[in-house]
């Protein structure tokens, strides 16, 4: 997919030739920023208004703030110490003010006689450091500092950069303030008039937006909030347009590759299967199905990706995707992330499907194939009948976990993919495994976890998308609460109470932590995986190993409890998992090892230990795996958090709703953008500066539209050479993987 040679970007201008050798070295070890283009994306956090100052009273401790303030009080003292005996030791102490609240500044030693002079009272200025509390006052100590002058002040250079009604304010760092880099700004700022402009003229002039050199220029001088209105509205359309071309292309590019149509037999393997089904298709089972069956049909790979609530029959739905493509004569592979997940997954297709996962056997089916399991810890013989099996065709199905990738492992004809949890997969990984097709593969993509619908545009963009929003009948619903241990500590004692009831109504209980527990033999690694919550409360997370001890000697004492770890031996978790599925173990202490896809219907409790520590979706995931047959569920999130903390207002939206998509929302709003696009798509980085994925939604709804009609009507861009350059600074050669092998 070569694009046509794009047009000399002016804004590639290395930094070093504009701004000197020294600011460029700073630019680039702190901030990222390389050329004068990067430089001029790099747009303020905020802006000050003259007359408007900061409310010193918000000031947060412990980080790198910029105020703007009046000098009201400054005071020379004179002391002894260590270093200057005689009482010549000097400091300086600055009172600022901005009618909100005072903050105190402090300037010791050589550092004073600069500021002496310039911070007299009635001064304004621009200040900057690090906030630090000193008995029991607010402080920045040796702050940077750019003086506010007057209109009438002859300073060239001040009058140019103030002379903006608003400040803008750069996101800084200790080592470069922000009016440094808005300095930087002012200098290249004329080249944003040479800016190649990416949209094309008449998406540009049909929804009324700027160009860019002077989207440019309004975003780093504005004169009115206006002007920050217009540059803004106009900055998002850029990278919601040129994000959504690249995915358009690579759309494009999988429509016109070839694939094997794969057409359900009639009377074959899928029949036999649905009438041995003990229940009816859901609904939305039965549209998602067709819309699936649909794209098997045709002659261009099927890309798709089928979202699906917590327990809503993802698996079965890929499963009849799987029979369909057996039936027509090729074979299925399901790549899952985890042994754990792998043999979940075998043992439960081999349940659905009876003697029809019995090819080639006594007591089989006519109709029936063979579904093999392949994972890196099976034993040789074992490997080597299952390997053999794909490369004749005698199986149909293979499960896996990324040992199916290896070089080794060949298909007869492989003509469908079905990738569980995508997002844990990296990009190479799922190509690799679609290049062990005769031709593409079809592709189905599955993720528990609900993405909202700009999301799944932003990232997963290549794909088109499936819901499965209805729950199958007979599932029971989930009742899930908050248990504040610090605050009443009896709540956490009625839990395991409950616990012990659901046992003794011969049901079974998962208990989740966040860490294993034998990690802390190695001082490093616990030093180094201190979260905000861990230094908050001076202990580490909760561990698998010491609760399941302390619940065995204590609470659950005379029940049968074990532990389910990721360091565990592949089939020691097997067999621990046979156990707690047949009903000989009670509670099951386990990591998030159990998120998905583990599917015990007799389980009906769960209590997440140390709850705040995980996130919403994650919590969402694990709650569904109870409620998983007709007795109710019960999720108890324990949490050592005060009531008002942002993690526990987290916990009150997880009890509150069910909903996996309106909890997805509530985790991205409490969340930076880059880390939901981040972690989205392994290999996918966030190029997102103003475009905000859950404000924007309608921008990126008609950017992908757009972005549609430009690339259908003109795929390699030829008469838009502007958007050529700006798709090639987008793609770096991360994303491109990523788009390439979507």
């Amino acid at each position: 997919m070569d694009l046509v040679p794009a047009l000399e970007e002016p804004l590639e201008q290395p930094l070093k030739a504009v701004l000197g050798p020294a600011t460029a070295k700073v630019m680039a070890e702190h901030l990222g920023l390389h050329s004068v283009g990067d430089l001029l994306h790099h747009y303020p956090r905020r802006y000050e208004e003259r007359g408007q100052l900061t409310h010193l009273a918000d000031l947060p401790m412990d980080e790198h703030v910029t105020v703007v303030a009046q000098v009201a009080d400054a005071r020379l003292h004179t002391f002894a110490s260590a270093k200057a005996p005689r009482g010549k030791g000097q400091r300086l102490e600055v009172t600022i003010t901005d009618g909100s609240g005072r903050l105190q500044l402090v300037f010791f030693g050589n550092g004073v006689h600069k500021p002496h002079k310039e911070l007299l009272p009635g001064t304004r200025a621009l200040f900057a450091g690090k906030v630090s509390l000193f008995n029991r006052r607010l402080q920045l100590a040796h702050p940077a500092y750019e003086l506010l002058r007057g209109a009438g002040d002859e300073s060239a250079e001040t009058v140019e950069t103030w002379a903006g009604a608003l400040i803008p304010l750069y996101p800084a760092t200790a080592k470069l303030e922000s009016w440094k880099i808005g300095k930087a700004i002012q200098t290249v700022l004329p080249s944003a008039q040479e800016a190649i402009d990416p949209l094309p003229e008449s998406l540009r002039e049909g929804r009324g937006l700027v160009p860019l050199p002077e989207a440019l220029l309004k975003i780093h001088r504005p004169h009115t909030k206006a002007d920050i209105a217009d540059a803004h509205a106009r900055l998002k359309w850029d990278e919601a347009f040129v994000l959504q071309v690249a995915l358009a292309r690579r759309r494009h590019a999988d429509a016109q590759l070839p694939a094997v149509p794969r057409k359900p037999a009639p009377d074959g393997l899928l029949t036999a299967f649905d009438d041995r089904l003990p229940f009816t298709l859901t609904e939305g089972q039965r549209k998602v199905s067709k819309e699936i069956f649909d794209d098997l049909a045709t002659a261009h790979p099927m890309h798709r990706l089928l979202q699906g609530e917590v327990g809503s029959g993802k698996t079965l739905v890929a499963l009849r995707a799987m029979l369909a493509v057996v039936d027509a004569g090729g074979q299925a592979a399901m790549l899952a992330p985890t042994e754990v997940l792998a043999q979940q997954h075998h043992r439960s297709i081999v349940e659905m499907m009876g003697e029809l996962a019995e090819g080639g056997m006594l007591g089989g089916s006519e109709h029936a194939t063979k579904v093999v399991l392949l994972t890196g810890s099976m034993g040789t013989a074992a490997r080597r009948q299952a390997m053999l099996d794909l490369v004749t065709g005698e199986a149909g199905i293979v499960i896996g976990t990324h040992a199916l990738i290896e070089d080794k492992v060949q298909f007869h004809d492989l003509g469908l993919v079905v990738v569980d949890e995508q997002h844990r997969f990296g990009v190479e990984q799922r190509d690799a495994l679609r290049g062990k097709g005769k031709q593409p593969p079809h592709l189905l993509v599955m993720t528990a976890t609900p993405i909202p619908r700009t999301v799944a545009m932003t990232v997963f963009g290549d794909l088109e998308t499936s819901v499965l929003d209805q729950l199958p009948a007979g599932r029971s619903p989930i009742a899930s609460h908050v248990v504040p241990a610090a605050d009443k500590p009896h709540f956490l004692a009625r839990a395991w109470e409950r616990v012990r009831e659901e046992v003794e109504n011969g049901h079974q209980a998962y208990v989740v932590c966040p860490r294993i527990g034998d990690e802390e033999d190695d001082p490093r690694k616990s030093a180094k995986k201190k979260s905000p919550e861990d230094e908050a409360e001076k202990r580490p997370p909760l561990a698998v190993l010491d609760v399941a001890d302390q619940l065995t000697k204590g609470p659950l004492h005379g029940l049968r409890v074990e532990v389910l770890h990721g360091r565990m031996h592949p089939d020691d978790k097997d067999a621990v998992m046979r156990r707690f599925a047949a009903g000989e173990t009670h509670v099951l202490v386990a990591t998030t090892v159990i998120e998905v896809g583990v599917n015990v219907p007799n389980a009906t409790a769960m209590v997440v230990m140390d709850a705040d520590r995980f996130g919403v979706s994650q919590l969402h995931q694990l709650r569904g795996r109870v409620g998983r047959g007709s007795a109710p569920g019960l999720c108890l999130l324990v949490s050592e958090m005060p009531e008002a903390s942002p993690a526990r207002q987290r916990l009150n939206a997880v009890a509150s709703t069910l909903d996996g998509f309106e909890l997805s929302r509530i985790d991205l709003e409490q969340r930076r953008e880059g880390d939901v696009l981040g972690q989205a798509q392994s290999g996918a980085r966030t190029s997102l500066r103003v475009l905000a994925v859950i404000e924007d939604e309608e921008i990126i709804a008609q950017a992908r539209q757009e972005a549609t009609a430009v690339v259908e009507a003109d795929p390699e861009l030829t008469a838009l050479p502007g958007l050529r350059t700006a798709l090639e600074a987008l793609l770096d050669e991360e994303r491109e993987q990523y788009l390439e092998k979507g």
